[in-house]
């Protein structure tokens, strides 16, 4: 006679879902959005279908849209019209992120507003820092990556997010923050960030592909999993007030091991790459997108993200599929 039968708690979906251990939220997801110059642009980015390169005034409205059908939080990459060697268009009063950022917490202020902080899009040679006799310069790299921080935040950003992986930007940002006033802008650091074959499509949508060699000598190597308790630890120390893992999908490991490394809130981010082969493959009727999107972003958060940013957001929340 079988006296524990795990049965009983699955035979039907009220049951299943009153002793569900996991359930994602829209409140947790934030949605991405490519920002550029000009008006009435909208370019769609063919390896990320949905997604498209829009100018700000198609912004504003996107995020009112989005907003309405519950997506409550997004983040923003900026795509200048002019690259150069010091990143100026990053950090300009007037840069595209800049004027984004006031337009949307005008049209949408309650909606909350995460900006990339990285200098990639917005260098001629499109590496993450300064670029000196063909070296990434660190400590340089960080004070450009501070100046941008704190650029964000005077236009309205609710959280920066810095993604370059130099050593020592968070310290270097929130001591600048701190001592311009900005103090209780919280810092989202892209803390475990790894080289990966995953960000493909985004630097499709970006514009940001290096213009030589690539980024392995300052983002994480994806063999390594000790490495990420380190970095999360490193940052939490210098301030950081979330930590990010990046990728997400290959990277539920990481995501438990840096849950359990800190007490502050952890972000997981749902990749281009993830993103673009769950399209593909439900546009081949291979799977079922809803299904497997729900799958996934689940195996996320059960893995640890408190936050899961994700280009699948809007169709969540546009389709009701939570």
């Amino acid at each position: 006679m079988l006296i524990q039968r795990p049965r009983r708690l699955r035979g039907s979906a009220l049951m299943r879902d009153a002793v569900a251990e996991t359930t994602v939220s829209a409140k947790r997801l934030v949605m991405p959005h490519f920002v550029c110059e000009g008006s009435g642009v909208r370019e769609p980015i063919g390896a990320m279908p949905g997604i498209d390169r829009v100018s700000i005034d198609n912004l504003a409205r996107d995020v009112e849209r989005d907003h309405a059908c519950g997506v409550d939080a997004i983040i923003l990459f900026g795509i200048p019209a002019v690259k150069d060697e010091k990143a100026s268009q990053a950090y300009a009063a007037d840069g595209i992120v800049q004027r984004a950022v006031r337009e949307i917490k005008r049209a949408a202020p309650g909606v909350l507003v995460i900006t990339d902080v990285c200098l990639c899009e917005y260098m001629s040679h499109g590496h993450c820092g300064v670029v000196r006799d063909g070296v990434i310069v660190n400590d340089a790299s960080c004070e450009l990556i501070a100046k941008t921080a704190l650029s964000h935040a005077q236009a309205g950003a609710d959280i920066v997010a810095p993604s370059d992986m130099m050593d020592g930007r968070v310290a270097a940002i929130r001591t600048t923050l701190d001592a311009c006033g900005r103090c209780d802008t919280p810092i989202l650091s892209y803390a475990v960030k790894y080289a990966s074959a995953f960000y493909g499509p985004f630097r499709e949508a970006a514009g940001s592909a290096p213009q030589f060699g690539d980024r392995r000598s300052y983002q994480m190597d994806f063999r390594n999993a000790r490495e990420a308790e380190k970095e999360a630890r490193l940052d939490v120390d210098e301030g950081a007030d979330i930590v990010m893992v990046k990728p997400a999908l290959a990277y539920l490991d990481i995501v438990r091991r840096v849950r359990e490394a800190v007490s502050v809130p952890v972000c997981a981010y749902n990749v281009s790459g993830e993103y673009s082969m769950v399209k593909a493959a439900a546009a081949a009727g291979r799977v079922d997108e809803r299904s497997i999107v729900i799958e996934i972003l689940t195996a996320i958060v059960r893995a640890g993200a408190d936050m899961v940013i994700t280009y699948h957001a809007r169709d969540i929340a546009r389709e009701r599929w939570l």
